[in-house]
C-alpha cells in the first residue's frame, strides 16, 4: 500500500528529529568527555606547578638558611677572635707590669748583684768554655765586675775546670733593658742570654696555660693545656 506525502513527510521528520537527538547526544557526550580531559590535564598541570613551585621555595628556604648559618658562623668566629684578641692584649699587659716589676727590682742593689752572680754562673755551666765574653748594661758594669770573681769562683769549685771571663767594655745590653747579662764564646759563635727579659719570657712561656687559667679559668673545651 502506496505512502501518501504526508506519511513521508512524517517518517522524514521522524528520522531526522531522531538523527539530530543521537547527535545532540553524541556532541554532548563528546563535549563532557572533553571536559573531564580538561580538567584531568588541567590538574596535572596545576599539580605540576605546584610541586615546581614548593621545590623552587623549599630550595629558597635552604639557601637563605644556609646563608644565615654561614653569617652566624663567621659573627661567632669574629667574637671568638675578638675575645681571644683582648685576652693576649690582657696576656701582654700582664707581661709588660712583670717587666716593669723586674725593673723595679734592679734598683735593690743587693738582691740584684745575688741575681747577677747566679745568672753569670749559669751562663759558665751552659757554655763549659775556657774563654767567655760577658755583656752587661752599661749602668750594670761595676756591680758585675764586683760579683764576676765569685760567679767564677762557683763554677771553678763545682767543675774543677779553668775558665777566664773577661766583661765587655765596648759593647752593652740597652740601657732600657731590664738587666741581666749576655756570655758568648769562640768569639761569639756561641753564645748564652741571660738577661731578664729572656727569662722572664721563658717562664711566661711555660707557665702560660696556668696565667690563662687564673685570668681567664680553666677552658670546658680545652683537653689539654699545652
Amino acid at each position: 500500500m502506496a505512502l501518501s506525502n504526508a506519511d513521508v513527510q512524517k517518517q522524514i521528520s521522524h528520522m531526522m528529529a531522531f538523527i539530530e537527538q543521537e547527535a545532540q547526544e553524541k556532541a554532548e557526550e563528546i563535549e563532557t568527555k572533553a571536559e573531564e580531559e580538561f580538567e584531568i590535564e588541567k590538574g596535572r598541570l596545576v599539580n605540576e606547578q605546584r610541586i615546581k613551585i614548593m621545590e623552587y621555595f623549599e630550595k629558597k628556604e635552604k639557601q637563605v638558611e644556609l646563608q644565615r648559618r654561614i653569617q652566624n658562623s663567621h659573627m661567632l668566629n669574629a667574637a671568638r677572635l675578638k675575645v681571644l684578641k683582648a685576652r693576649e692584649e690582657h696576656i701582654k699587659s700582664v707581661s709588660e707590669e712583670a717587666r716593669h716589676k723586674l725593673i723595679e727590682v734592679t734598683k735593690d742593689q743587693d738582691m740584684y748583684s745575688k741575681v747577677m752572680q747566679k745568672l753569670i754562673a749559669q751562663c759558665l755551666f751552659q757554655l763549659l768554655e775556657e774563654h767567655v765574653l760577658i755583656k752587661c748594661r752599661q749602668q750594670d758594669k761595676s756591680l758585675v765586675e764586683n760579683v764576676l770573681e765569685a760567679a767564677v769562683e762557683e763554677y771553678k769549685q763545682a767543675t774543677s775546670k779553668k775558665i777566664k771571663a773577661v766583661l765587655d767594655n765596648e759593647r752593652f745590653l740597652a740601657s732600657d733593658s731590664c738587666g741581666g747579662i749576655e756570655v758568648t764564646a769562640q768569639n761569639g759563635k756561641i753564645k748564652c742570654i741571660n738577661t731578664l727579659e729572656s727569662r722572664l719570657e721563658a717562664i711566661s712561656q711555660h707557665t702560660l696555660p696556668m696565667i690563662r687559667v687564673a685570668l681567664f679559668g680553666r677552658n670546658p673545651n680545652r683537653k689539654f693545656d699545652d
